[in-house]
């Protein structure tokens, strides 16, 4: 057995020292990496101390700007867009103003009258048979209507313009003996001033006449047209508002479709009792100053009939114009008592013939009516104020189903729950569809 030399077994050991040491390195350097230590030192040197200090990022702007003013923001611009949307409008409809009230006066007419086509149809008579005879009818009745005003005021202007005149001295010596101690002097002052007045406006009095032919011939148009569009309308309406409904974008046509038949029984129900309720009231007003004894009663009473069409506006300007017939042609008592019959008739009016003939569906708030008819005055005129109430009350009937509507859509499409049954999702259907 040969011995191994010293040398040879000291350079074993320290080997295996070695090896020793490289695992134990090793065993620590895994469980470094094991576990999270403190971030290595960046490699990249510092910034000289001129360099200039980066400032911090700055947040988005529309996260700066505080909620409301955002919302006010947002809601402005809209209304900017709708308030120029309804200028233009309002330019286009003053561009033909003479078209667009020939047809809206058609509309209130056909209105009227189309009740009565529905009647002869269901009776038997044709189409285009039963739409002459209620048109002619019609149109016959309202032209003698305005003949019969015409005639009668040519008949009694001669009585009327007497007794005006005496009524004028009657009044002069009321003012002289009354409490207001007013002189004759004052009196020929205030003459003398508004002859004076209607001097010096002669040439404006002079263009206002040559204007009033231009009056007159577009009064002569708008009537053809509003004839033409009539008889139209009662002919073929149905057919001219399939039409219609095919500008409308096909996401919104039933909603559209289903407002627009409600949308007519309104005006239907709002012309109709306006009606009524203009005929009574003449007809009582009428009977008040015709044995009052006050002159031009039947004139007067057909003057209360047209301006019944004005809400509010037109009975107070009607029963004024009767309480100063009265005045100035009968005296203070008579003038009183017709002012008393004017009261009672519109209070009668406002307070049970309205709501029992015109219902729930047409009722208009009175500032609605006193705002709509102002500004439809000051659009249009005369005819602005007499559609500006019928044209609100349409519009709150459809601004009210379309509203049902929406409602409906949307809870019948909502998403069901868990669980729902087959009938549940039957239910989901559009509204109107059937299978």
């Amino acid at each position: 057995m040969s011995r191994v030399p010293g040398w040879l077994g000291r350079l074993g050991a320290g080997l295996t020292g070695i090896s020793r040491r490289l695992e134990e390195r090793r065993a620590e350097a895994e469980r470094a990496d094991a576990e999270p230590g403190p971030p290595p030192a960046r490699s990249v040197p510092p910034p000289p101390e001129y360099a200039p200090e980066v400032p911090a990022p700055r947040p988005d702007p529309a996260q700066a700007v505080p909620w409301g003013v955002r919302v006010a923001a947002e809601a402005s611009w809209r209304l900017l867009v709708l308030a120029g949307t309804v200028w233009v409008l309002m330019r286009i409809i003053s561009a033909v103003q003479l078209v667009v009230l020939a047809f809206v006066a058609a509309l209130l007419v056909t209105a009227l009258l189309q009740p009565t086509v529905a009647r002869l149809r269901r009776l038997g008579v044709p189409r285009g048979l039963a739409t002459a005879m209620t048109a002619i009818l019609g149109f016959v009745v309202m032209g003698l209507m305005g003949w019969f005003v015409t005639w009668q005021v040519m008949e009694n202007i001669d009585d009327l313009s007497s007794q005006i005149q005496d009524g004028i001295d009657e009044l002069r010596k009321w003012l002289l003996n009354s409490p207001f101690h007013v002189t004759d002097k004052q009196i020929n002052e205030i003459a003398k001033n508004l002859r004076e007045a209607v001097g010096s406006n002669t040439d404006a009095i002079t263009s206002a006449g040559l204007e009033g032919v231009t009056v007159v011939v577009e009064a002569l148009t708008g009537i053809l047209l509003t004839i033409f569009s009539t008889l139209f309308l009662l002919y073929d309406g149905k057919r001219i508002w399939e039409w219609s409904l095919k500008l409308v974008p096909a996401a919104a046509r039933p909603g559209v479709a289903g407002a627009g038949p409600r949308a007519w029984r309104t005006l239907t129900a709002y012309v109709r009792g306006t009606v009524i309720v203009a005929l009574i009231d003449a007809i009582f007003i009428g009977l008040g100053i015709y044995f009052l004894d006050v002159p031009m009663a039947v004139p007067l009473a057909v003057f209360i009939f047209l301006f019944a069409f004005i809400p509010l506006v037109g009975a107070v300007v009607s029963g004024a114009l009767a309480v100063v017939v009265a005045l100035v042609t009968q005296g203070v008592f008579t003038a009183v008592m017709t002012l008393v019959v004017v009261l009672a008739v519109q209070q009668i009016e406002g307070h049970i013939l309205q709501p029992f003939i015109l219902g729930r569906a047409v009722r208009v708030h009175p500032l609605a009516v006193v705002l709509s008819v102002a500004a439809g005055g000051l659009v249009a005129g005369m005819g602005g104020a007499v559609v500006a109430v019928p044209l609100v009350a349409v519009t709150n009937t459809v601004a009210g189903y379309l509203r049902a509507y929406s409602n409906e859509a949307a809870r019948r499409y909502a998403p069901k729950p868990r669980g729902a049954t087959a009938s549940d999702a039957a239910t989901a259907r559009p509204p109107g569809r059937t299978e």
